[in-house]
């Protein structure tokens, strides 16, 4: 069996500390690529890792704030006009994805929700704790602390025999326990360092945690400059723009 590649075309927050772009993950599989996240400038950092909007066979999202979904408009946009896509393009989410989407296409280029595009785009609204098959991908959600107006998600991610799990937002809560056990890889937010605050993890809680998510690999993002200052003491792994991982 292939292995799979998981690779961090944007490992940054909201407000792009440390010049990190926004959350995208690209992962690829035998027979699927399809990306983790979709921020705000995620079409930025598909191109700067050579990255088509062509190839890309769905987008996972954990949850509607902009820095992890907001680039969607832009990938649409790009599939049409300029990578010629004609290939059908899978978006799952939480309930509402697809109005949130629509909404944030009418906002930024008005009219643009209406096109008709030479590809289809197939919308599957993910429910907590039940499995979705997704063309061989299989995407299970569990609900997480993060308010978002909709449900947030951590995502684990079956494909090719690995897991990769993806905290998404979200201070600690016992869900990721469950979700994270046996994956082979734990995307896991680290926020601040040992600040706590509302919705959002930090580094001292996971590794206090650590033993009890039970997986094999543990890697950090979604770091703000309070972490970004740490990095040279950090235990466990932690992401970058552009970083790859082969499972």
């Amino acid at each position: 069996m292939k292995p799979v590649s998981v690779k961090f075309l944007g490992s940054g927050d909201a407000f792009g500390s440390g010049g990190r772009l926004q959350t995208c993950i690209f992962i690829e599989a035998a027979g699927a690529k399809f990306l983790l996240d979709c921020g705000a400038s995620a079409l930025i950092s598909m191109k700067r890792f050579g990255v088509s909007t062509a190839d890309i066979d769905k987008i996972l999202i954990t949850h509607l704030h902009g820095d992890h979904f907001g680039g969607i408009p832009f990938f649409i946009l790009d599939s049409q006009l300029i990578s010629k896509r004609t290939k059908p393009l899978q978006i799952a989410g939480p309930p509402g994805v697809k109005n949130r989407i629509r909404s944030a296409m009418e906002i930024m280029f008005p009219g643009s929700s209406r096109v008709k595009q030479k590809f289809g785009i197939e919308f599957l609204e993910l429910q907590a704790g039940v499995r979705t098959e997704m063309d061989q991908v299989f995407v299970t959600a569990a609900g997480v602390a993060h308010a978002s107006g909709s449900p947030s998600y951590a995502l684990r991610i079956e494909c090719a025999g690995k897991s990769i799990v993806y905290s998404g937002d979200t201070e600690w809560t016992d869900n990721l326990i469950d979700i994270a056990r046996g994956s082979d890889l734990f995307i896991a937010e680290a926020y601040f360092y040992e600040k706590k605050i509302k919705f959002h993890l930090n580094y001292q809680t996971l590794m206090e945690k650590k033993a009890e998510l039970e997986c094999k690999r543990i890697i950090l993002t979604h770091m703000s400059d309070d972490m970004l200052r740490r990095l040279e003491s950090l235990e466990l792994e932690y992401a970058e723009d552009g970083k790859e991982i082969i499972l």
